[in-house]
């Protein structure tokens, strides 16, 4: 009976470990280089030298036809737009080609995200307050003065943030379901989940299961119609670039200090709010919570987006942006 039983405890631990190999093996995605994600590069991407970094950014052709001196006066507005955490610069493809016309757009992979990758620095934090500096960073390289600052989720805060800490450079502010007060959502993405217990690093740093990806996809979008597999790619892929998870468990583990939402009462600038209703990571209440504390503000929800309606419907969304622009054109 105990040769039996050994046989069977033996035969039970090799089947356990063929499983794991199996796993492992159809789930493997080591990190990947820029050099190997060059087909997430945009015919207008670039490359600039900030704190270290290689920082993946896109600027529309009007924000290189009037630079220097001479025609500065003439130079278009400048809306810089930033993505939420997981997300890059492709998020707001939609908006940048409707404002391309008119405007100067400029957006960014911000760092830990996209084709920038992680700090340089192990020891800077994933907080908004470094965010914003970096972002000031970029626009000093760019020679961008005072700008339209708009982001989504994490790029929100961002966003508001800087607005806070240098108004000089923020002349308005669009917050697409901004990070800001508690919220209690109603479901989370698996994928940021896993990312907040560093234990599992060690095994999700080496394997993604791509439908991981596209269940925390899905649960962005009000419509699952609209994530098909080419927006799941971009999103899986631009996870594997080198020290990207590694960056996403720490964001998510260091948090800023609630202390920082008495800036947004201090807030004074034509400030546009738009809101997905259907967004079940901040719920749409928060939206009130925003227009109720910023002076000057708008607020447009929309009844049957979720918590990217930037991505999820690019031209309704935009086109409440261009008339909050034309309105508050004499503040730019």
């Amino acid at each position: 009976m105990t040769q039996y039983l050994l046989k069977a405890t033996v035969l039970i631990l090799l089947g356990a470990i063929a499983v794991v190999i199996v796993f492992i093996a159809k789930y493997w995605a080591p990190d990947r280089t820029v050099a190997e994600l060059t087909q997430w590069q945009l015919p207008n991407s670039e490359f600039i030298d900030i704190q270290g970094m290689q920082v993946h950014v896109v600027q529309s052709a009007n924000c290189h036809t009037h630079r220097g001196d001479a025609a500065e006066k003439n130079r278009p507005e400048t809306i810089v737009l930033l993505h939420g955490t997981s997300a890059s610069l492709h998020t707001w493809e939609g908006w940048t080609k409707a404002l391309s016309d008119q405007y100067c757009v400029v957006s960014m992979d911000l760092p830990g995200f996209g084709l920038t990758g992680p700090y340089v620095d192990e020891s800077t934090q994933y907080s908004s307050e470094n965010y914003a500096a970096f972002v000031i960073e970029v626009l000093n390289h760019l020679k961008l003065d005072r700008v339209t600052l708009a982001g989504n989720s994490l790029g929100g805060k961002v966003a508001w943030r800087t607005a806070a800490l240098y108004p000089e450079r923020v002349n308005r502010l669009i917050l697409v379901d901004s990070v800001g007060y508690p919220a209690t959502p109603k479901h989370v993405p698996i994928g940021f989940k896993l990312a907040k217990y560093p234990m599992m690093s060690p095994i999700l740093n080496r394997i993604l299961p791509r439908s991981v990806v596209e269940k925390s996809v899905l649960s962005v979008y009000a419509d699952n119609s609209k994530v098909n597999d080419a927006l799941v790619d971009r999103y899986y892929e631009l996870t594997l670039r080198k020290g990207n998870r590694q960056a996403l468990s720490r964001r998510l583990n260091e948090t800023d200090d609630d202390s920082d939402q008495a800036q947004i009462k201090q807030l004074d600038i034509p400030t546009l709010i738009l809101w997905g209703a259907k967004d079940d990571l901040i719920p749409v209440g928060n939206a009130a919570l925003f227009h109720r504390d910023i002076r000057n503000s708008q607020l447009k929800i929309f009844d049957n987006l979720g918590h990217v309606p930037h991505e999820e419907d690019p031209l309704a969304t935009v086109d409440v942006v261009k008339q909050f622009l034309i309105s508050e054109s004499g503040n730019g």
